[in-house]
């Protein structure tokens, strides 16, 4: 049973089997590439995207929740900051990067109830 690993001749390294394992490594380097790009790296990418295309449709009247917690409406919207109603008196300014989603969007703003 020890010499299992001996036997097999994909371990087994000879003279001029540098050239003929290289290729094989760099099969591999290109295989774990690809695995990191399809499992890490094109997801994070596709959700950076739907982000910033939630913040560009941002309007007045959006219901938004920021990264910290703090629920409100939207009431005017800057070229980099939110302004947002959190009760009756009270409106604090945001930076855009700081909402984390909608939690509903101002229906009204382009449509007309009839």
């Amino acid at each position: 049973m020890n010499n299992l690993f001996f036997t097999l001749p994909l371990l087994q390294a000879g003279p001029g089997d540098a050239l003929t394992g290289l290729p094989l490594t760099i099969l591999m380097m290109g295989a774990i590439f690809a695995v990191f790009y399809f499992l890490i790296i094109r997801p994070q990418r596709k959700k950076q995207k739907e982000m910033k295309k939630m913040l560009e449709a941002i309007s007045k009247g959006d219901k938004v929740v920021t990264i910290g917690g703090i629920r409100g409406t939207v009431q005017n919207v800057k070229e980099k900051t939110l302004v947002i109603k959190v009760d009756d008196n009270t409106k604090i300014e945001f930076n855009k990067d700081a909402v984390s989603g909608l939690t509903q969007k101002n229906e009204s703003s382009g449509e007309s109830n009839q």
